[in-house]
């Protein structure tokens, strides 16, 4: 019998194994996306969209995430107005960029999303949060090696406030001194740094 090589059992590793399930599940989404009428680049725009907060909406911020070039999104976003999925508007705060905003729409395509469906046969097991943990840690440090950003929630980043008075806004970014609701508080943001 010939000895295995080490090559040859890191093709059988637990972590060669994990990737490929994410791939044929990454896969097996694309194809719903097919089905519910966009492609997967659109699919996922709307994805981010819907998740990131307000200072992050941006085509910019997008073609980062991603990991796109701002052409082919400018495409993507092209096509995703042009099915009533997303609307642009003026950015208030510096009145140059757009602002990008998920329509009713686009909101009833994530209603129906089969990220949703594959979210809730995740929670039904037992180890969901483990391996959202572990799946996020594996991210970061694969886009670390590559030069990415891993777009954290906002309540995650070391310039995360939170203020002591209630109402509308109860925290605070101090890198952009912006204030921030409770919704802002759990949405990916560009600017997310690890404290």
């Amino acid at each position: 019998m010939a000895s295995m090589k080490k090559s040859d059992s890191l093709l059988n590793s637990s972590g060669v194994r994990a990737a490929h399930l994410i791939e044929r599940l990454g896969r097996l989404l694309r194809a719903g996306d097919h089905a519910a009428g966009l492609n997967p680049a659109q699919a996922e725009a709307l994805r981010y969209l819907a998740r990131a907060n307000r200072f992050s909406r941006t085509p910019a911020a997008l073609a980062e995430y991603l990991g796109s070039t701002r052409g082919t999104v400018s495409q993507t976003l092209l096509a995703l107005e042009a099915k009533g999925m997303i609307d642009r508007k003026a950015n208030a705060r510096d009145g140059r960029s757009i602002m990008l905003e998920v329509t009713p729409s686009g909101m009833e395509f994530l209603g129906d999303d089969p990220v949703r469906m594959l979210a809730r046969t995740i929670e039904a097991g037992s180890a969901a949060s483990r391996l959202a943990d572990d799946l996020e840690a594996g991210l970061r440090t694969f886009l670390a090696e590559r030069g990415g950003r891993a777009f954290g929630a906002c309540h995650t980043c070391r310039h995360f406030r939170l203020n002591q008075r209630s109402g509308n806004h109860p925290h605070h970014c101090a890198l952009l001194d912006e204030p921030l609701s409770d919704a802002d508080r759990s949405m990916i943001c560009l600017e997310q740094a690890d404290g």
